[in-house]
């Protein structure tokens, strides 16, 4: 599941203050300069690498596509040198037909996407219960069913849970969007106007009772949201209605198999020669945010710039809306390794997995050939080293991957909400922090949109692992991560902040992650520079 916030901050904004205004480059800013809890990105540029040379590196941005014709992300795409386009022929005998600019695990040779998919509890549910349902512990001898007994019990449980929330939080949005479309329209005709602001709104005496409700809640809206008439409120409540409709008919419907579109072997795991060219997909709103952040065109006098000056996105589409499939994450991590990607973004996470082993081979594959996995902690302010997050650092026989990371999110506001309420934490398992929240970045069809979530969060700190290799290209994922966690600014690691989760709870920040730092690149290059020189 793409880890993506907005609908969920949204729904629990409506009615309350608006945010306080802060730069929109917010992520790149200086903590001692600007006072702002960025990464040192411009600082770095300006002081310590101003008269460096960099070498490319090419990330791969494994998500739900990229709109590589944006306008600050086409000059930064990476482009297959060994591919001809168009012409219907695997020139480089990659085993993938015309992936210019990546490729997409959720579409079918006819050119068709997936586009909503179920949540994996909903996959193992619709695979489970024919063997387990209305069936008690004592019915199964062996230790390996009463274990999956177990785990059916749980998923029972679990999606039980899910669906209400889902379809409560479905059905407030629809609420909103239909009730406030309804006074929008009457409104407009009423007052013989274009658009409905707050000064409007006012003016408007309904005559439906269902319009005097929704007055108030308009006004309320007003309030706490930077929307300047209603068509604009409108148009926020509708991306939650959308992506909660989703979750209903599509993520939680066991009905729902939407497979049969890619036409692969599914019960093959290893199978990998599926899928088509189209890495922008249906809806690229998260990866198209993602690549932004990394290395949207810098200096270019447009849009917003990303942490990263010299790189290459390549785009690998496999996050559906729903929760992404082990198969083609583990397929998505060795194109990506196979194709010159030496930093791999993982905006994506789920809590049930179909396949560890598949896509644990995936990351020892990765791990093997010297590229660094970074990956979302994820939006549930839940402790991760409790509940598992996959795609996850710890294989199947208790091992560590030495080249995957997991992030946690930032606030751009000091003190003790500086740690995002949504992020996950754990002691065990969150290696670092770094900015998450009101991230201003690209979005498809040459757009720009602030978005919270630990995807954004993922994508700054790759960011700065990709300058870091591009200016020292021999650093090892190995070495990059550990540069990245010391050289972390620990200013708060004693600090109480406030749990994710809560609003009152606080908790040192140190015992939210390994190390109770937050990615800073300045650091970084200091230490890196350091590091180089004393092993040369």
């Amino acid at each position: 599941m793409k880890q993506f916030f907005l609908s969920v901050a949204l729904l629990s904004t409506l009615f309350f203050n608006a945010q306080e205004k802060r730069p929109d480059n917010w992520f790149n800013m200086d903590p001692t300069n600007d006072k702002m809890n960025g990464v040192s990105s411009e600082r770095t540029y300006q002081e310590l690498l101003k008269d460096k040379k960099s070498t490319t590196v090419i990330v791969g941005v494994i998500d739900s596509g990229v709109d590589y014709e944006h306008e600050d992300l086409k000059g930064v795409m990476w482009t297959n040198p060994k591919e001809i386009a168009a012409n219907g022929i695997d020139d480089d005998k990659n085993g993938y037909i015309d992936d210019i600019h990546g490729w997409n695990f959720l579409g079918g040779k006819d050119g068709k996407n997936v586009d909503g998919e179920n949540l994996e509890m909903t996959r193992l549910m619709r695979k489970m219960k024919p063997k387990f349902e209305g069936k008690a512990e004592t019915d199964f001898k062996t230790k390996e069913d009463k274990k999956e007994f177990k785990l059916y019990q749980q998923i029972k449980e679990d999606y039980a849970k899910t669906k209400d929330k889902f379809e409560g939080a479905y059905n407030q949005y629809k609420f909103l969007y239909e009730g406030l479309t309804a006074l929008n329209k009457n409104a407009k005709a009423q007052l013989n106007l274009e658009a409905i602001d707050p000064i409007a709104l006012q003016k408007f005496e309904p005559k439906e009772r269902s319009d005097k409700q929704m007055k108030m809640v308009g006004l309320a809206m007003f309030k706490g949201s930077p929307a300047k008439n209603l068509d604009e409120s409108i148009k926020e409540i509708e991306e939650g209605y959308e992506q909660f409709k989703t979750y209903v008919e599509c993520g939680l419907n066991m009905d729902y198999d939407p497979r049969s579109i890619i036409g692969d072997d599914y019960n093959n795991p290893y199978d990998k020669n599926y899928g088509n060219p189209d890495c922008k997909g249906p809806n690229s709103f998260h990866g198209t945010h993602v690549a932004g952040i990394i290395g949207a065109s810098r200096k270019n006098g447009i849009g917003m710039d990303g942490v990263a000056a010299d790189v290459q996105i390549m785009a690998i589409r496999c996050v559906p809306a729903g929760d992404e499939r082990d198969k083609d994450v583990a397929n998505a991590i060795r194109y990506a390794v196979d194709n010159g990607a030496t930093i791999v973004n993982m905006s994506f996470g789920k809590k049930y997995s179909w396949d560890k082993k598949v896509v644990d081979d995936a990351v020892k594959y990765a791990e093997s050939k010297g590229v660094l996995l970074m990956h979302a902690a994820g939006n549930d302010h839940t402790d991760i080293d409790e509940v598992v997050h996959y795609p996850c650092k710890k294989y199947e026989n208790g091992d560590m991957a030495s080249n995957f990371m997991d992030v946690g999110a930032l606030n751009w506001q000091p003190g003790d909400k500086i740690v995002a309420t949504f992020s996950n934490y754990g002691k065990k398992t969150v290696d670092i922090f770094a900015p998450g929240v009101d991230i201003y970045s690209t979005v498809p069809e040459g757009g720009y949109k602030d978005a919270s979530g630990t995807s954004m969060a993922t994508p700054v700190a790759c960011g700065v692992a990709a300058v870091l290799k591009s200016y020292y290209p021999t650093l090892t994922p190995q070495q990059l991560k550990k540069i990245l966690i010391k050289s972390s600014i620990k200013t708060y690691k004693s600090e109480k902040v406030i749990k994710p989760g809560s609003t009152t709870e606080t908790i040192k920040f140190d015992k939210l992650g390994k190390n109770g730092g937050i990615v800073n690149l300045f650091e970084a290059v200091k230490m890196a520079e350091k590091f180089t020189k004393t092993k040369t």
